[in-house]
């Protein structure tokens, strides 16, 4: 079977409810909650091989397959989860879940606050990496899962990967963090706070309360979504894609002129506002800001590493600005620092933040090496 076409096919949500009371990490509970997840590929008989993905800032629990024969959108990952792909599913069990906080069917600001019946909307807790690595453990606790051969995440995934190694030491035996950061830069922040405030000062924002008003924050959702895919692609690769291509217009016949790139950026902010909820980008963008897994030790990356038992894989890309190579470069050094068995990469690539999720050869290939030798290592070679 050809990986670079090879699908795990039609694939169904599932939905895990929990009843028992979460206390977050700012003292607020919530009673109950639900996550949608899916899964591919087959769990063995001593449950050895199941892998955890970790979803990024705009991800969901939808990253490989198709879920109806009419729709043939794949999910976020399909290019590199299926068959002989890098997360190979004819050798793991793979589960992918939707975040607590998100909207996608797990509970979040769209969801029915029990207390009083409304929708929950600006008033859904705050969550952060830890609360969504706790529900992430308890959901595997569900599925019967003692411990993830690996736990893999790029972007905002690749903090929840990390934060699983911390927290759960001894819960997986892997953690692949992709294009990530130990904790975002000032820069960084500056880009959640801009696109925050695009959607904030929308008029049909209401505050927050826009989904009871049957209304929604079109405008500024949309330029949140263009500010952030902006920062996700490089210079080069802008200008290899679109260079300064126009799609409609005269520049000699005095017509107004729209740039392909224009065009590009205006069609991603508009389909973004028809399948994501504002609320839930403004406390997914926090939860980035917030991430910073020293701060328990004084500010010391080694000393937070300390509990770690897992070995590690760090990739990022020349292009990525936004999670440049030099912050996976900080975090390769406190786990050597901590003695920790590290494995390392810089991909060459021109897509920017984007190339984690990408079938980018050298990238899929470090990254199917590493998993296979992780499993092999647990469960000897395969036959």
């Amino acid at each position: 079977m050809n990986a670079t076409t090879a699908s795990v096919g039609i694939v169904s949500p599932q939905r895990f409810g929990c009843n028992e009371p979460l206390t977050l990490q700012n003292g607020s509970v919530l009673e109950s909650y639900e996550l949608v997840y899916e899964t591919y590929g087959t769990l063995n008989a001593d449950k050895s091989n199941a892998l955890l993905i970790c979803h990024a800032l705009s991800g969901h629990h939808h990253a490989a397959g198709v879920h109806d024969e009419s729709d043939p959108k794949p999910g976020w990952w399909d290019a590199c989860i299926g068959p002989g792909k890098a997360i190979d599913t004819d050798r793991f069990f793979v589960v992918s879940l939707n975040n607590l906080g998100g909207c996608h069917g797990s509970t979040g600001p769209r969801s029915t606050d029990p207390s009083n019946g409304r929708t929950y909307g600006p008033h859904f807790p705050n969550v952060v990496v830890k609360d969504w690595v706790k529900t992430q453990a308890t959901l595997a606790d569900f599925l019967g899962i003692k411990i993830f051969a690996a736990v893999v995440g790029g972007s905002l995934g690749g903090m929840q990967a990390l934060q699983w190694a911390i927290d759960y030491p001894d819960r997986l035996r892997a953690c692949v963090a992709i294009a990530s950061a130990a904790k975002l830069s000032a820069q960084n922040i500056a880009f959640n706070e801009i696109a925050r405030q695009a959607i904030s000062s929308d008029k049909d924002f209401l505050d927050g309360h826009y989904f009871d008003a049957n209304k929604n924050p079109d405008r500024g959702l949309g330029l949140a979504r263009m500010i952030g895919h902006v920062t996700y692609l490089s210079d080069d690769g802008m200008g290899s894609k679109f260079g300064r291509d126009v799609k409609s217009g005269d520049f000699d016949a005095n017509e107004a002129v729209e740039f392909q790139v224009e065009s590009y950026l205006n069609y991603q902010g508009r389909a973004f506002t028809h399948y994501f909820d504002a609320n839930t980008y403004l406390l997914m963008t926090k939860a980035l800001d917030h991430f910073d897994p020293a701060r328990e030790s004084q500010g010391d990356l080694v000393a937070a590493f300390a509990p770690a038992q897992c070995k590690f894989l760090v990739l990022s890309f020349s292009s990525d600005w936004r999670f440049s190579a030099e912050r996976s470069q900080e975090i390769v050094d406190a786990l050597v620092q901590a003695r920790k068995n590290v494995a390392s990469a810089v991909i060459e690539s021109e897509h920017g933040h984007d190339s984690f999720l990408l079938p980018i050869e050298r990238y899929t290939s470090a990254l199917q090496t590493f998993l296979n030798q992780t499993l092999s290592a647990q469960t000897g070679p395969s036959p």
